[in-house]
């Protein structure tokens, strides 16, 4: 019932619910780690003032100069000097000259460590709580020195009292403001709503999931699952590549104009081979941001219109994959080409175009030799009528839920697939550039853990035999 209840509230009760159950626990938390904060410190210093009015007397014992009654000011320290029997042998004006205010046997153990006592006053006429620190001098005599700790007690029950009336007002002011921001914030999405619903029509959604909540985010997901299912696929490419397109763009052209206007504000104090090296890179980047997305524009024109894109030609995948591995020679990590197994066909051509399919290879090893540990593997296998390019690494791989999302178009992975010191591998646009390379022939790429290793990734790259005229 508690759970049927809690699914029916609206967005903005679950979420005002949930932020003043967290402000309130905050404010209780809060209100504790003051009040213990400012015990401590509060005693702390009573400690203190205790311990060094006793470290006084006691250096004027050793001196040999220490008077009768012991000078101290009046109502702050109250001293008593006890002799190696337990005897009080001197004390201030308002100290009791026949009881020690703590029994010798526990002022010797004060006097051992560096922890104070707390203590009642009310038997030596004193005020009801003292804090005694205990000091030994060089011939053995104990110096009491024992502090009100009224005055610290006082202030502490009154941050109490202020936090006991002022976090429930605090709580409610913020309960309040919290249900105001959540309304605020909620109400665009009924104005997102209604614009949808005049761009799309009305219709039935049957994808994505409707809450039980009737509030504004039911009509949203109404309204969303209608549209998505009129919107083209092509639209949703073009919107998706501007904006990443425009992010990944936004950092080198920030980093060449901010060299740049510094470079130009202070000519006589710039390292100008320096920077139009940094700047030089900066472009670099922007090149091959430029070329991955001309090619990715390319490959997506070929699987719109494949008659009039395509030009598959037969290429050997197996002299393929040894020509590309021959060139990291001088990798961080050896990228070998494993000959097949007893039993195992090694496919002798593949319909594509050459220079694709060795950028696609490429991409496949160049993200394979960035996250290897020791080593890189590839294989070309045949399978019935599709050849097979395998390329292995003994990296960290990567979890099962993300494989798909590798492929996508600026996608980049977490943790798993990070290494310290990485430049995390550029605009991430190599795994879809691979897909869309393999789509464009025919064929299918995918990501699984390695066979050979414990962690490990291994990408399959499934192509069509070429066929033979």
């Amino acid at each position: 019932m508690l759970g049927r209840w809690w699914r029916r509230r609206g967005l903005r009760s679950r979420v005002t619910l949930i932020a003043a159950l967290g402000l309130l626990v905050a404010l209780i938390a809060g209100d504790l780690l003051l009040l213990d904060t400012l015990r401590v410190s509060l005693t702390r210093s009573v400690d203190d003032t205790a311990r060094s009015g006793a470290t006084e007397v006691a250096a004027l014992i050793n001196a040999g100069r220490l008077p009768d009654p012991v000078p101290v000011a009046a109502g702050t320290v109250t001293i008593q000097v006890l002799d190696p029997a337990g005897q009080i042998i001197n004390v201030s004006a308002d100290a009791d000259r026949l009881v020690p205010i703590v029994p010798p046997s526990q002022a010797a153990a004060l006097a051992s460590g560096t922890s104070a006592a707390l203590v009642h006053g009310a038997p030596f006429d004193m005020p009801s709580q003292l804090r005694v620190a205990v000091v030994r001098a060089a011939d053995g005599e104990l110096v009491i020195a024992a502090v009100p700790y009224s005055s610290a007690a006082d202030s502490l029950q009154v941050v109490g009292h202020a936090l006991i009336f002022g976090t429930p007002v605090l709580f409610i002011v913020f309960a309040g403001a919290i249900w105001l921001a959540v309304g605020s914030t909620l109400r665009p999405i009924d104005l997102l709503r209604r614009g949808a619903a005049r761009v799309t029509g009305a219709g039935v959604p049957t994808d994505l999931p409707v809450p039980e909540a009737r509030d504004e985010v039911r009509l949203l997901a109404l309204t969303l699952n209608d549209m998505l299912t009129r919107l083209a696929a092509a639209q949703q490419r073009q919107r998706s590549l501007v904006s990443d397109t425009a992010h990944e763009l936004r950092s080198p052209i920030a980093s060449i104009r901010t060299q740049l206007e510094v470079a130009l504000d202070h000519p006589s104090g710039q390292d100008w081979a320096s920077t139009a090296r940094d700047v030089h890179a900066d472009v670099l980047r922007l090149a091959r941001l430029a070329e991955d997305l001309l090619l990715l524009a390319r490959l997506d024109e070929q699987a719109d219109s494949p008659d009039a894109y395509r030009h598959d030609v037969p290429v050997d995948l197996g002299a393929l994959a040894c020509s590309v591995a021959a060139r990291y020679c001088d990798s961080r990590v050896p990228v070998t080409v494993v000959p097949p197994e007893p039993g195992e066909t090694r496919v002798a051509e593949v319909a594509g175009n050459r220079d694709r399919l060795d950028r696609m290879l490429v991409n496949l090893i160049d993200n394979a030799v960035r996250y290897a540990k020791s080593s890189v593997a590839v294989s070309v296998l045949r399978s019935g009528e599709w050849g097979e390019l395998i390329v292995t690494d003994d990296g960290p791989g990567i979890s099962a839920a993300d494989r798909e999302r590798a492929f996508d178009r600026f996608a980049r992975l977490d943790d798993a697939r990070s290494r310290c010191g990485d430049d995390a591998g550029g605009a991430g646009l190599g795994l879809a550039i691979v897909r869309a390379t393999v789509q464009a022939y025919g064929g299918t790429a995918r990501l699984e853990a390695s066979p050979v290793t414990e962690s490990g990734l291994r990408a399959v790259v499934r192509l069509p035999i070429a066929i033979l005229k």
